[in-house]
């Protein structure tokens, strides 16, 4: 590790003023995603981007990261359910993928036998609809005489978030004829029953939440039209969602209602004979009920029965007594300077804590009732492990655990043990899946340092890159991020990115050098580490990733021209205002389905779901703090901005294309001419609805900002 305190004060400021007021916004008409003038438009950008791109190197680079993503060599990661362990694939046979399952003696085998349950592409082309898989959710057996037989299998037409659930039988391997058929929405779609559903979408003017989701949720029985079914919960109409579900554990059985009140904020509810019962903490606690127990994890401090617990705990209690007002609970985790909790999961009889420790894994189990923890062994180094139940409902497997480790330069493995109970001493994790190496690793090393921000705050970022890297500033280097919503970017192994910057190599014989920032606005250190950049405080994540671009300068890895940078949806947004605010420190930016146009967010696709990260721009003071980080109202002429892709989707209805069409548009009428866009048709958020088109994106985004490192 390492940190650097001499970088340039310049090198950090922020190029130019935000606007004041509401400014005009030249550019509405390409809001209209379907319009056929937007389309038109859109076209003649793709076209003038791909004549740029398009040639042998894009080809190579475009077969490289597909081998990749259709190798037979990759881990078919499976869920277990039952005797069956369920696995959805694509290929180059399957474009569009392949729903089926295999037995444990066949999956751990060198060629393992699968049973296909759904051909997605042969449904597509029967059905004349561009299917994208988008999950099954399975009926537990003990409705059905102890077998999986049903599934709601949600299929999108086009990538989007809005999606088709229809009830599918497992051992016919067919739609259930007039079975459970949920038209295409933003839907939450579970089973109550064999015969019943609990049903979130949209039922016509009023059901809705601003947000595009659910407000309401009803009870649909077998054999009733979706209009009959009757509203048990709804919400107000400027929450983000209602949920209702049940849990099916045997003795526990239940429903809970949640009202999702903002991104971080909800309610949660017992839904019994005589009415809702809430669960009493502050909308900013997570919940998690299991069998008798509750657990609690505060954002913010949290002061139960005269003692207060530091956001990022894991409090656990008795769920009855907590209901009657007994406020008796038990630390479970309590963080550090160095550990946050990122996830946790049950098995049978033991509670699994996914920890990070300076942005490198370590997973604890905790017993129920005494709460005391172990470390599990098998986390190494900078590296990403997680831990989860094989299957919880099996009696003869509920404390088997997977073990998945991946780093940036070691391919994941898959492991299997199970854990201590009583007097079952369990069994170590044994690794059962390996995946390949996709590019030679040889001579690449990982490092993590720490950049000084402009407040003094140390922000880790992970270097992978060349053993002895010259320090003279031409090694082409990319650097991502993403600084939001409390997500944490940890270490993966990505073929697709091995063979496009890593393991590629430019006429000085210099190889890629990759980096991943660890900015405020994500979890890496728990609720405090998002929360500081949060709204008003937004500024502080893109100074974290500002300050880290600085420091790999001041440290020799690269200079401006040497260094890129890339992000999606709130990386989006976060390079945005690098290509607006930092241009000084980049040599290309490649922006993909961004927010950039904070002032008219909340009314495009789900942007209402975000003001809580943001803030509303229809509220003049915050539009004052929002307006600071709003690329599309930075955007100047005769500044000098470095070369920037923006790429998007028409079919993404989460983010929505406009934002990046606008952007476009806007600094080309600037009289920028570096300044290029790309738009595929489905896909949605992703922008890509099978693996062909996310390696096109994948290699136009790539070969974009390699071409633009080395154009002297």
């Amino acid at each position: 590790m390492s940190e650097s305190t001499g970088t340039d004060a310049r090198s950090t400021a922020p190029a130019g003023s935000p606007p004041a007021g509401q400014p005009h916004d030249e550019h509405l008409w390409l809001e209209e995603i379907d319009g056929p003038a937007p389309l038109a438009w859109v076209a003649r950008q793709n076209a003038r981007t791909l004549s740029l791109l398009e040639g042998p190197a894009l080809e190579r680079l475009e077969a490289d990261v597909l081998a990749v993503m259709d190798s037979a060599d990759r881990i078919p990661m499976v869920a277990k359910h039952g005797e069956h362990y369920y696995n959805f694939w694509r290929d180059a046979e399957h474009p569009r993928g392949l729903f089926r399952r295999t037995g444990w003696a066949s999956w751990t085998g060198e060629d393992p036998q699968w049973e296909v349950l759904l051909d997605v592409d042969a449904l597509a082309a029967a059905e004349g609809v561009d299917w994208v898989w988008g999950g099954a959710r399975l009926l537990r057996p003990q409705y059905t005489g102890g077998v999986h037989r049903r599934a709601l299998v949600s299929l999108s037409p086009d990538g989007g978030d809005a999606k088709r659930v229809r009830e599918f039988d497992l051992e016919r391997r067919e739609f259930v004829p007039g079975g459970f058929d949920v038209p295409t929405a933003k839907s939450s779609v579970t089973w109550a029953d064999a015969d019943t559903l609990h049903v979130g979408t949209d039922f016509g003017p009023g059901s809705l939440t601003t947000s595009s989701y659910p407000r309401t949720v009803r009870v649909l029985r077998r054999g009733q039209d979706l209009a009959e079914a009757r509203q048990v919960f709804e919400v107000p109409e400027d929450h983000v969602q209602a949920v209702l579900v049940r849990d099916h554990t045997p003795g526990f059985v239940r429903d809970v209602a949640v009202d999702v009140v903002d991104f971080f904020s909800s309610r949660t509810h017992l839904v019994r004979e005589d009415g809702l019962v809430h669960v009493d903490v502050p909308e900013t606690v997570t919940v998690d009920l299991h069998r008798q127990w509750l657990l609690l994890r505060p954002q913010e401090e949290l002061e139960l029965g005269g003692t207060r617990h530091p956001a990022g705990s894991l409090l656990a209690a008795d769920l009855e007594a907590f209901l009657a007002g007994d406020r008796t609970v038990v630390p479970v985790f309590v963080p550090d300077a160095h550990t946050s909790l990122q996830s946790w999961s049950w098995t049978a009889d033991r509670l699994l804590l996914e920890l990070l420790r300076d942005v490198s894994s370590v997973v604890l189990v905790a017993e129920p009732g005494t709460w005391t923890t172990a470390e599990l062994p098998g986390a190494p180094a900078l590296h990403s492990v997680d831990a989860w139940a094989v299957d919880d409902e099996d009696p003869e497997a509920g404390n088997d655990h997977w073990l998945v480790a991946t780093g940036f330069l070691t391919p994941t493995t898959v492991a299997r043990g199970t854990l201590a109970t009583g007097t079952d001493p369990g069994t170590p994790p044994r690794v059962v899946k390996r995946a390949p190496s996709f590019f030679d690793a040889s001579g690449l090393v990982v490092e993590q340092h720490f950049a000084v921000s402009a407040d003094g705050t140390r922000v880790p970022y992970f270097q992978v890159g060349p053993a002895g890297l010259v320090a003279d500033g031409r090694n082409p280097t990319l650097l991502s991020g993403y600084g939001g919503f409390e997500v944490s970017r940890t270490p993966s192994y990505s073929g697709s990115l091995g063979r496009s910057w890593l393991a590629r190599t430019d006429d000085e014989g210099r190889s890629g050098v990759y980096v991943l920032a660890n900015i405020r606005g994500g979890g890496e250190y728990g609720p405090s580490w998002h929360r500081a950049a949060l709204r008003e405080r937004r500024h502080r994540a893109y100074e974290d990733f500002a300050a880290v671009a600085a420091d790999l300068q001041a440290r020799g890895v690269c200079s401006r021209e040497r260094l890129a940078c890339s992000g999606g949806s709130n990386g989006g947004l976060l390079v945005g205002n690098m290509l607006t605010r930092w241009p000084h420190l980049f040599g290309a930016v490649s922006c993909g389905v961004p927010l950039l146009d904070m002032r008219r967010y909340t009314q495009l696709s789900a942007g209402a779901s975000w003001i809580a990260e943001y803030g509303d721009p229809e509220d003049p003071a915050q539009w004052e703090f929002l307006r600071t980080f709003s690329p599309y109202h930075l955007m100047r002429a005769g500044e000098d901005y470095p070369p920037v892709l923006f790429w998007t989707a028409t079919s993404d209805d989460r983010v929505g294309p406009v934002q990046a069409r606008k952007a476009a548009a806007r600094l080309q009428g600037l009289g920028h001419e570096d300044v290029w866009f790309y738009e595929a048709t489905d896909g949605g958020h992703a922008g890509a609805g099978d693996n062909r088109q996310a390696a096109r994106l994948h290699a136009l985004s790539h070969e974009f900002l390699w071409r633009m490192l080395h154009r002297d």
